[in-house]
């Protein structure tokens, strides 16, 4: 059988994560600005501009899958994918075939992401999980060993909070959220970055504490999202850094449901 290339866009708050696969490769990818005021064009010349400065014909594109926590841009990027590259994408929602159990009470409830999130782990690494995700949001998903998901935990991001500082304090700037050299800051600068950076360190492992009491057995912790690199390495509870664990879990999805396509 063939190796398909397959585009797969993860629409988050803040970014776009976009990739390309060759089969079960990650051969390129892009982080993009959100923007929902975007149109079908102005997405679909950038994206088919992204896929041929990375030396591919546009119509080498064969499949597309989208999972979107922005409404308003799920069309728009669903129109990209057949307008710009000529194919149906599969977008993960009700009636996508994901092979786990969702446990929450309500299943629509939860956010295309996480879900996505919680079939490429517990394909990747099964067993018992808790999943940190660190976006816009900051989310905790836990699966279990079975491949159920259980459901998690939802904490503001940290641009959120460092926004959040600047816009409420009048005298504090806004600034990059990088790693102080030490935790005791010397400028309001490095004060407000050892606040968020090792703030967020510390509630990553408060909270994943708490979830592993809900565990029989210890479950493994996998850290995702483009801030993962930057807090796993301020924390003891991280087991593995997997940045573009969204981007699999849509390929896996689009490989379970190609055959009713």
């Amino acid at each position: 059988m063939s190796e398909t290339t397959l585009l797969v866009i993860d629409i988050g708050n803040t970014n776009t994560v976009l990739g390309v696969y060759r089969g079960e490769r990650l051969e390129h990818h892009w982080r993009l600005t959100t923007r929902a005021e975007g149109t079908v064009d102005e997405y679909g010349s950038m994206i088919r501009h992204l896929v041929a400065m990375a030396g591919l014909d546009h119509r080498a594109i064969e499949g597309t899958a989208i999972s979107s926590v922005v409404p308003p841009l799920t069309g728009v990027l669903e129109r990209v994918c057949q307008t710009y590259f000529d194919q149906k994408p599969l977008t993960v929602g009700p009636g996508v075939k994901t092979g786990i159990a969702i446990l929450y009470d309500n299943p629509k409830e939860v956010g295309a992401d996480r879900i996505v999130n919680a079939v490429a782990a517990a394909e990747r690494y099964g067993g018992d999980l808790i999943i940190v995700d660190f976006g816009t949001a900051t989310t905790f998903d836990c699966v279990s060993g079975d491949g159920e998901y259980l459901g998690g935990v939802i904490a503001p991001g940290m641009g959120i909070s460092m926004e959040a500082l600047f816009k409420n304090a009048s005298k504090l700037p806004r600034v990059e959220l990088v790693r102080p050299k030490s935790v005791i800051g010397k400028t309001t600068v490095q004060s407000m970055q050892a606040g968020i950076i090792f703030g967020y360190a510390g509630l990553v492992e408060g909270i994943v504490r708490r979830l592993k009491r809900e565990f029989k057995t210890p479950p493994r912790v996998i850290a995702t999202g483009g801030l993962s690199t930057l807090i796993a390495r301020e924390s003891d509870v991280v087991d593995e850094i997997d940045e573009y664990l969204t981007l699999d879990g849509l390929r896996l999805l689009y490989e379970r449901n190609r055959k009713e396509r």
